[in-house]
């Protein structure tokens, strides 16, 4: 009796650890497809920049190209030396903006949130106010963004891209859930020891919530990287890259030259930085997708 309840245990164990394993294929395949599925657009992106004019316009189209040149992204060199302002303040314009935008943004969002989650104050229902503001579309925030920029006189200046990034609600949003998970108990004990809440802040309260800052590091640098400031910014040497990229795109269509492997060239450029930050911080983008939800 007492082998045949072994046997029957040992029976079960099997079963489960074979229902086990059958699952986590099921899912793992699935988590490939969907990720796949995912990335094909910058798959194909990058292959049609790197694709000839003939197959860019093969019917039907191919997923893969079959003669690789790099003739694309020497035109958009040549075309973009023929600007009125060097491709390469273009550039700087971009990362200073991009850089100057995010860290606003984090350390702007970081010092709200650390008051509002870690001590009781009677303006509780600005957050409540905030939630509220992620409903919204941006698209609708415009026409009041515009009128703030021109009475405080931004308009035409590189704070047109910054002033408005760093109110983000999202980043709001995100540092207060995360720094609810830190113990009141650290904050409490260095300040015993005689710590101010500034130092509190930055070498207790920061570090332990730095999955949460480096994933809004990523969601602000791509929002500001890719922004648009049509009827903001008039002045060329304080426009973009995406604008030199749209410029390019209209010289050629002045010259009747529809050299879509070029557009295709200029958007690989662009994604290429967030995707480099991305990269460097995914591991800590995970796991804040894994824990926001989880309050201390």
């Amino acid at each position: 009796m007492a082998r045949l309840g072994i046997r029957r245990s040992q029976d079960r164990r099997r079963r489960r650890s074979n229902r086990r394993w059958y699952g986590n294929a099921a899912i793992y395949s699935m988590l490939c497809f969907l990720g796949l599925f995912m990335i094909l657009p910058i798959l194909y992106s990058g292959m049609n920049a790197f694709k000839p004019l003939d197959e860019l316009y093969r019917f039907p189209p191919r997923f893969f190209v079959q003669r690789p040149t790099g003739t694309n992204f020497f035109l958009l060199h040549k075309l973009s030396s023929n600007l009125w302002v060097p491709f390469s303040r273009y550039l700087f314009n971009s990362v200073f903006v991009a850089m100057a935008a995010t860290v606003g943004h984090v350390v702007i969002a970081s010092m709200a949130a650390y008051p509002l989650a870690k001590f009781r104050l009677p303006v509780k229902w600005l957050f409540d106010l905030v939630v509220m503001t992620l409903l919204f579309n941006g698209v609708a925030l415009w026409i009041p963004q515009y009128v703030i920029l021109a009475q405080t006189g931004m308009i035409n200046t590189f704070f047109a891209y910054i002033v408005p990034g760093l109110a983000a609600p999202i980043g709001l949003f995100l540092m207060k859930q995360f720094m609810e998970q830190v113990p009141f108990t650290l904050i409490e004990s260095a300040m015993i020891d005689g710590a101010k809440h500034t130092r509190v802040f930055w070498q207790i309260v920061m570090p332990q919530v730095k999955p949460a800052w480096l994933t809004l590091t990523v969601f602000s640098f791509q929002s500001v990287w890719n922004q648009q400031a049509y009827g903001i910014v008039f002045d060329e040497q304080r426009k973009l890259l995406n604008n030199a990229i749209e410029s390019i795109g209209s010289v050629m269509s002045g010259q009747f030259q529809a050299r879509l492997g070029v557009a295709m060239a200029g958007a690989v450029i662009l994604m290429i930085p967030p995707i480099l930050v991305f990269v460097l911080t995914q591991d800590k983008v995970i796991e804040t997708m894994a824990h926001s939800g989880i309050k201390g």
